[in-house]
C-alpha cells in the first residue's frame, strides 16, 4: 500500500516542526488514539482503536524515527499488531518546506498488512487512510494555527461511535519545544498501518 500527499500548514517551519514532536498534541489529533507516548530514544509506544469497513479493533505499535535532519526531514519506520484483526509494517519519508504561505509538509508511506485487514481489500484500506489523514490534519492545523477554526466537526472520529475530547484553547508556544519530527511521520505511519 502506498500513499503520497502534501499539506499547507499556515505557520513557519520551526513551529510546524516542533508542534509534531509535541505528544499531547499528537494524540489529540490522531482518530482514535488512546496512547502516543516516548519509549526510547526516537521510539514511540502507540495505541488506538481503529475501524476498516467490518474490522473494528485496538491496534499497539511501536513506531522509530531515523535520518532526522531537524527542521526538515526524517524518516519512520512502524510495526504493530491489532491480535486476530492482523498487523502491519512500514516505511515513511517526512519532509517540511517553507513556502509563502507558511510550511508545506510532504509525506509518502508504503506499507504492508497482514491478517483480516489484508482481505478487506486495498481501495477500502486507502480511502479510510485518507479519511484519518485528513481528519489528523484538520485536527493539528485547529491546534495550532494562529486563526482557530471551530474544532467540533473536527474531532469527530472516523466511527460515529468513536469520541475523543475535545481540544480546547490554542496550544501555549513554550509545550512546543521538542527537537525531532516525530510528529508528523508517527500520525502517518499510524495512518496506514493500522489501516
Amino acid at each position: 500500500m502506498q500513499l503520497k500527499d502534501q499539506q499547507i500548514i499556515n505557520l513557519p517551519l520551526d513551529t510546524v516542526w516542533a508542534a509534531l514532536n509535541d505528544p499531547a498534541i499528537l494524540q489529540q489529533c490522531v482518530p482514535g488514539c488512546d496512547t502516543f507516548e516516548p519509549a526510547g530514544e526516537n521510539q514511540y509506544k502507540v495505541v488506538m482503536r481503529v475501524s476498516v469497513g467490518p474490522i473494528q479493533a485496538k491496534f499497539t505499535g511501536k513506531l522509530h524515527l531515523s535520518d532526522i535532519v531537524p527542521p526538515e526531514s526524517y524518516k519512520l519506520s512502524f510495526e504493530g499488531s491489532g491480535g486476530a484483526a492482523g498487523s502491519g509494517k512500514g516505511d515513511a519519508a517526512v519532509q517540511l518546506i517553507e513556502v509563502p504561505e507558511g510550511t508545506r509538509l510532504e509525506y509518502a508511506v508504503m506499507a504492508t498488512v497482514g491478517g483480516k485487514l489484508a482481505q478487506v481489500g486495498t481501495r477500502l484500506i486507502n480511502g479510510v487512510a485518507k479519511k484519518m489523514a485528513d481528519q489528523f490534519f484538520s485536527r493539528l492545523k485547529a491546534l495550532i494555527e494562529p486563526i482557530q477554526a471551530p474544532t467540533a466537526a473536527l474531532l469527530s472520529d472516523v466511527d460515529a461511535g468513536q469520541t475523543q475530547a475535545p481540544v480546547g484553547a490554542p496550544v501555549p508556544r513554550q509545550s512546543l519545544l521538542w527537537p525531532a519530527v516525530a510528529g508528523a511521520a508517527v500520525i502517518i505511519g499510524l495512518i496506514i498501518y493500522l489501516n
